[in-house]
């Protein structure tokens, strides 16, 4: 079925948007994840994804044209299918948008004319023309809801146009959301922990002494005339001479000074998060443009350890500690009690797309069991290798995606009408978080070498778990693979990440008995757990692929051919 992709939203105060290039023409086929176009918006030139597959079979918006969002942009479907009702509908909508538009405009002259004496406040609604308001901007092209993680402003501080107000956590990862205007933060709309929908009010700014609760009466009784007010007074900013020596100026007041008058330069956030931990800008290296420290500075930073002198314990500590303390009968007490925590807008997304993979595909489970006896000697003569780091889990998914190539069935995913083969093999590796999982994506895994392959997982990994992974490094996965080991978890299963067809379970390696040649030795297993579609992979062909799969692990020589 065709699907309709409108003109996104991709900044808070965004109305329309421009195409400045198309990257996919009508007629080509269109993978999800493809860059479809460059998008012009009022504040930068941004690169527009599809979240679709299928083929692009009609533009709406040419190159160097303009339109308003939820604009008619594309549509993606099936080769051949008949689209015209689709394209009715939109331009209808369009039409009557744009009616609408007109009328709101000639309503808002006229009001003009009778009141040309209002100076001070927009008559329609009531919002002083220096104060903005700030909504919960869409982060992403899914985003509905969005949890403010953490506030970086309080209300009184004085804001800088460029400064971080918030961190705000979307369906896919926790960002940072700037302001855009300069001024005093008047309001809070949304406390940390708390969710609201798109565009619900984030915060207002303006000048000192506002009378905040008029403009949130306001915005009550105006709704989208209080938005429509706030964009007003955004076009009403132009840019003056002086624009360079406001950057000078907020660039300074994010910046302290070294012992010997040296200026440091670091982001609002950065200096928070020094702040919090007791850490010496001074002491720590920035890596930003002209040596800005950013948050992954402050993150990465170790301070130096105290003097042996510090740390080594008195003589009279010593002899206290050896004192025995008397024993203390634990005696149960007080009542029994909980705490709700609010669900992140990860755990809720973890929730929903699992529950969907459980009760639409219908799973079943393979496990074989691997000897990696062959395996250990090799990993260790790989790493013996200068600048070479290799992990089991690395040669998994080596293993993994050259059984693949061999097993083009286990490669696939369902659709309603069809059964579709991805030729390329792009493999998710889970990588649990503080918040949950993510599945970062290794693409095209079965053309990477080992070390290839274990450089690129410790990148992503290492992203994931400073939330720097971008929604288009985790998406478009063909297989995956989820690994436990490490946990000493010898056996488990997984619930298939969707649309992939499955999903393989790593367990940790173990010393045991084994039989070899006839004679009882000690061996190194480890069990495999392949979690199956049963639509698309029968049990025959899963255990096929299963068998490969221990043939390279058994045999790692066979991977470097």
């Amino acid at each position: 079925m065709a699907e309709v992709v409108n003109m996104p939203r991709l900044s808070d105060t965004m109305e329309e948007g421009v195409v400045a290039k198309w990257l996919k023409q009508k007629g080509d086929k269109v993978e999800e994840g493809d860059i479809l176009a460059e998008i012009e918006t009022d504040k930068a030139t941004m690169e527009f994804e599809s979240f679709h597959d299928g083929t692009l079979l009609h533009i709406g918006i040419e190159e160097g044209e303009g339109a308003p969002v939820d604009s008619l942009l594309a549509i993606i479907g099936e080769e051949g299918e008949d689209i015209s009702d689709l394209i009715e509908n939109a331009n209808a909508e369009n039409k009557e948008s744009s009616d609408d538009d007109k009328e709101e405009k000639s309503s808002s002259k006229d009001e003009e004319d009778q009141d040309e004496d209002s100076a001070d406040h927009d008559e329609e609604s009531g919002i002083p023309d220096d104060v903005e308001v700030v909504t919960m901007p869409r982060l992403s092209d899914t985003m509905e809801e969005g949890t403010v993680a953490t506030w970086l402003k309080k209300v009184g501080d004085t804001i800088e146009e460029g400064e971080i107000l918030a961190e705000i956590e979307t369906d896919k990862a926790t960002m940072e959301f700037e302001s855009f205007y300069a001024g005093e933060l008047l309001h809070i709309g949304i406390d940390e922990g708390e969710s609201a929908p798109v565009d619900d009010v984030l915060a207002i700014i303006g000048p000192s002494g506002t009378d905040v609760d008029a403009v949130l009466k306001s915005i009550k009784s105006g709704g989208s005339s209080a938005k429509k007010a706030s964009k007003d007074n955004k076009d009403k900013k132009e840019k003056t001479e002086d624009e360079t020596s406001k950057e000078d100026s907020s660039s300074e007041s994010s910046s302290t000074k070294k012992k010997d008058g040296e200026r440091i330069f670091a982001s609002p956030l950065a200096k928070k998060i020094a702040e919090d931990k007791g850490y010496d800008l001074a002491e720590i290296e920035g890596t930003g443009e002209n040596g800005r420290i950013v948050k992954k500075d402050v993150e990465s930073y170790k301070p130096k350890a105290s003097s042996a002198k510090e740390e080594q314990p008195k003589a009279e500590d010593k002899a206290s500690a050896k004192e025995e303390k008397p024993v203390e009968t634990y005696v149960p007490a007080g009542e029994e009690s909980f705490e709700e925590v609010k669900n992140s807008q990860m755990r809720k997304t973890i929730a929903k797309r699992l529950l969907e993979s459980k009760n639409s595909a219908p799973h079943y489970y393979l496990t074989v069991e691997v000897n990696m006896d062959n395996a250990m000697v090799s990993r260790k003569q790989i790493n013996e290798m200068p600048d070479t780091k290799v992990s089991f889990n690395d040669l998994v998914i080596k293993a993994s995606a050259m059984a693949l190539r061999k097993h083009p069935q286990v490669n696939t995913q369902w659709k309603d009408d069809v059964m579709r083969y991805a030729k390329h093999i792009h493999i998710g590796v889970a990588v649990a978080v503080d918040e949950g999982l993510v599945v970062p994506v290794l693409e095209f895994a079965d053309q990477q070498t080992l070390s290839q392959i274990g450089n690129n997982v410790k990148s992503l990994a290492g992203k994931a778990r400073n939330k720097k992974l971008q929604p288009q490094e985790m998406e478009g996965s063909t297989f995956t693979v989820s690994n436990l080991g490490m946990f000493g978890i010898t056996e488990f299963t997984s619930i298939i990440n969707q649309p992939n067809s499955c999903i393989l379970s790593v367990g940790t390696i173990v010393e045991k008995p084994v039989v070899k040649n006839g004679e009882i030795v000690v061996g190194n297993t480890m069990k495999l757990t392949l979690a199956c579609d049963h639509r698309t992979v029968d049990g025959a062909t899963g255990a096929q692929f299963l068998q490969t799969l221990k043939t390279y692990l058994e045999n790692p020589v066979t991977m470097l051919a």
